[in-house]
């Protein structure tokens, strides 16, 4: 289930700043046209940390009945307060929703052990499958190899991992080191095809937001051992995964997606829009791709 391209889809908000529900209906449908594996609402990529608790129910609740069981929809549900994520993890699975994606608890900086409990907490309050999102880069804090390991020993329902450390050493050894079924997938576009060809099972995209064809080829290439045809595609989209986060994700690609006219380009503080010259870039990347 969890292997391939998976969208870490944007919230589109309207002007006034309220859920646009109609356009994300509309994302999804766009997604699964263009053969993605996965999707993942209430991401970093969705604003999550600006939406309220019944406004992330309902966009996960959108996601899900778009999908309507054509793809599997991974749930963000992580919390700094485990209470929290554990009732955020419980309204995923009374929506429907596949999995659930977790977030290193950020801002408190627990220790391994602390994680550890973390994260068995969430696996023994509800029998969903869990995915770690391990980025130290916001978390300020690193999932290690050993603990992650203890986990998926212990608990059935943790069965990957989003490696968004950036340390390829470390993925080589969560690869290397956890069960063959377990699912170590990039948090990184750029890193999807290396991490790939180490062992790793796909990426959850910030980038197939605007080409998820291309994303799902790429991941399929991979899968398939067609490194040539992999490495091929990931050069021709590597200005794309640079450009964007020209600025902090999800700004560049909300900006992206609503210069193709799929949503409006409006986002939550303290989010804002990007510099002019930087959305110049981002421009000239999507036209010399035709994306634009």
């Amino acid at each position: 289930m969890f292997k391939g391209a998976i969208t870490a889809i944007v919230t589109p908000f309207t002007e006034n700043g309220e859920l646009d529900l109609e356009s994300l209906k509309g994302l999804v449908e766009f997604q699964i046209k263009n053969h993605i594996d996965g999707i993942v609402p209430c991401g970093t990529t969705g604003e999550s940390p600006s939406l309220n608790e019944e406004e992330h129910v309902e966009v996960v609740k959108t996601v899900v009945d778009a999908a309507n069981g054509k793809v599997p929809v991974i749930a963000g549900a992580g919390s700094n307060s485990t209470e929290h994520a554990i009732e955020l993890t419980r309204k995923a699975a009374d929506i429907g929703a596949n999995a659930t994606l977790h977030v290193c608890p950020y801002y408190n900086k627990p220790t391994q052990e602390g994680l550890y409990r973390h994260f068995s907490a969430i696996a023994k309050a509800v029998d969903l499958p869990i995915i770690i999102y391990n980025i130290q880069g916001r978390t300020a804090v690193n999932m290690e190899t050993a603990t992650l390991a203890r986990l998926a020993k212990e608990h059935s329902n943790i069965v990957g991992v989003k490696e968004a450390s950036g340390n390829v050493a470390q993925m080589m050894d969560v690869i290397n080191e956890l069960p063959k079924n377990f699912a170590v997938i990039s948090g990184d576009d750029n890193l999807t095809l290396p991490l790939m060809a180490l062992g790793g099972k796909g990426v959850i995209s910030v980038a197939s937001n605007i080409v998820p064809k291309e994303m799902h080829e790429l991941c399929k290439y991979a899968l398939d051992g067609d490194l040539e045809s992999a490495k091929r595609l990931h050069y021709h989209l590597l200005p794309l995964f640079k450009g964007i986060f020209i600025e902090t994700n999800p700004i560049p690609i909300k900006a992206a997606v609503a210069m193709k006219g799929m949503i409006k380009e409006a986002y939550r503080l303290p989010m804002c829009e990007m510099k002019p010259e930087n959305k110049e870039k981002l421009r000239n990347i999507l036209k010399s791709l035709k994306i634009l």
